[in-house]
């Protein structure tokens, strides 16, 4: 299934139009269904994804909010994604704080296998209908990195991430290759390589290309970030 790829100037074009598409996908869920699975992601697009969609309308209270991955870090760390998604959007509109499912932090009384095992059966069974993703510059997703192992669970324990904090947590390949669809959003000219390897003729040398939705899988992309693959 080929992906589809909406292309921007740059960053705050890309969080803006992500930002409205989840407006719009999130209410036609909702004419349909009773609630809908969302997956929300850290990094500066994420994050500035988040932000812009505190100034859209949309009815919370039917929304679950799950985390692609988390550092294993203390509840209150600067850190956490769940702090950071709290700052730019959660903290601002009305949603049930049992409609919020972050990963476990290190000061909840659980190791980080623990942890994982533990979140990986709140996460069994779950139907995640929309997931957003940022890349890295080295092709990683959530906290799948290169070169490291994430078979078998549903939940990932990264005991060395190869970025600071090396304890993390992550939805694995499997999970979130069971999201109904998977959103990239990508900025910036550091991510240029990891683009065209994931639209190339070997994605799954990284981690960005073993990852799709089941139904859709969509790329909001700027031009930095889209230029070796599509010239803009």
């Amino acid at each position: 299934m080929r992906p589809i790829v909406h292309r921007f100037e740059n960053a705050d074009a890309v969080a803006t139009g992500a930002a409205e598409a989840v407006v719009a996908k999130v209410s036609e869920l909702l004419k349909a269904q009773e609630l809908v699975n969302l997956v929300v992601t850290g990094g500066t697009v994420g994050i500035l994804t988040l932000a812009k969609l505190r100034n859209l309308k949309l009815d919370w209270s039917h929304v679950h909010v799950w985390w692609g991955d988390e550092r294993f870090v203390e509840k209150n760390s600067a850190d956490r994604n769940e702090l950071q998604a709290k700052n730019a959007l959660l903290d601002h509109i009305a949603i049930p704080q049992e409609n919020l499912h972050p990963f476990p932090a290190s000061d909840e009384g659980l190791g980080l296998d623990e942890a994982a095992a533990k979140f990986g059966k709140v996460v069994e069974g779950v139907r995640f209908d929309l997931l957003l993703l940022g890349i890295g510059p080295d092709g990683h997703i959530a906290s799948l990195f290169p070169g490291k192992s994430a078979a078998g669970e549903l939940v990932v324990a990264e005991h060395d991430s190869p970025k600071l904090p090396p304890q993390r947590l992550s939805l694995s390949y499997a999970a979130i290759n069971t999201a109904t669809e998977v959103w990239f959003t990508v900025a910036g000219s550091d991510k240029e390589s990891a683009v065209a390897t994931a639209f190339g003729d070997e994605p799954e040398k990284l981690p960005v290309g073993r990852v799709h939705g089941v139904e859709k899988t969509v790329w909001f992309v700027d031009a930095s970030a889209g230029n070796a693959t599509w010239g803009c």
